[in-house]
């Protein structure tokens, strides 16, 4: 083993790789995840199967995600796990997570290490697929978990914050040094268990304006709502809504966001039905 390479694989850095070594880690994580027997698991980003291979033993089957071709090849030909493992070789940022559910009889449960380069990214792709999963346990980096779990006010707060607790419960679960990978990474990492909340499953449309709100209140966090919403929401309905036109986004709570995506929504949808009113008159 040396700085970038680990059983007999050199780490990429344009994948984002850091490889988990750590026994008593490694323990934890499986301990935190609790695989059973018959569950439709799907990893992404085994690498070279720290997690992998301990909760393969423990499913009859195990599917994983990996863009690494040199991985995927010693995943397919692996010596105890080949039989069980389904191996997808492409980006998790273009996995159709929700195709792969019909041909299931559960819920998904999704895991991995993600890599911290795409972290943020895919996490907002798995909440496309939100209502077909159970849970999901991830490495991230200690950042984004702080940023997941954010409250109104801190610095860490953002459309991340907003958008995640809208979807999930989000609990953090263990602190994870850089010395228990190789490479070794220059951040500290957690465990964050994200378990989906049933009320998402049946508002498409207001996460659609959840989505809208939020990305124009965060592009403008340093200005007021009252400036950062104005193409979208009047002053004077703010102040209907017991919303301080003066706050700034991140003062701003999920349930606050909420308000918002349900006024516009409802204010649309009357817009567009005097409109078709006025046509058709």
């Amino acid at each position: 083993m040396t700085a970038h390479t680990y059983r007999g694989h050199y780490a990429r850095k344009r994948f984002g790789q850091h490889f988990l070594h750590d026994p008593c880690i490694i323990e934890s994580i499986i301990h935190a995840i609790q695989p059973k027997y018959g569950e439709v698991m799907i990893e992404i980003g085994p690498g070279l199967g720290a997690l992998t291979e301990k909760i393969g033993r423990v499913l009859d089957k195990l599917t994983v995600i990996e863009i690494d071709h040199d991985l995927t090849l010693r995943l397919k030909y692996h010596s105890f796990l080949q039989t069980k493992l389904t191996v997808f070789e492409q980006d998790a940022l273009e996995f159709d997570f929700s195709q792969f559910a019909k041909q299931q009889t559960q819920l998904l449960r999704v895991f991995g290490n993600l890599p911290y380069n795409i972290s943020t990214p895919l996490i907002f792709h798995l909440f496309k697929h939100i209502n077909i999963i159970h849970d999901m346990h991830f490495m991230l980096q200690e950042e984004v978990v702080n940023r997941l779990v954010a409250k109104p006010g801190n610095k860490s707060y953002g459309r991340l914050s907003v958008m995640a607790q809208y979807y999930c419960k989000i609990f953090p679960i263990l602190t994870v040094p850089s010395q228990s990978f190789v490479p070794p990474p220059n951040v500290i990492s957690k465990i964050v268990r994200l378990i989906p909340i049933t009320h998402v499953q049946t508002l498409p449309h207001h996460v659609y304006f959840l989505s809208l709100v939020t990305t124009a209140a965060f592009n403008k966090r340093r200005k007021t709502l009252r400036n950062s919403l104005s193409h979208l929401i009047p002053t004077q309905a703010l102040v209907n809504m017991h919303i301080c036109p003066t706050l700034r986004a991140e003062n701003i709570s999920v349930m606050q966001y909420c308000q918002l995506a349900d006024w516009l929504g409802n204010h649309l949808k009357n817009k567009k039905a005097n409109v078709v009113s006025i046509k058709y008159n």
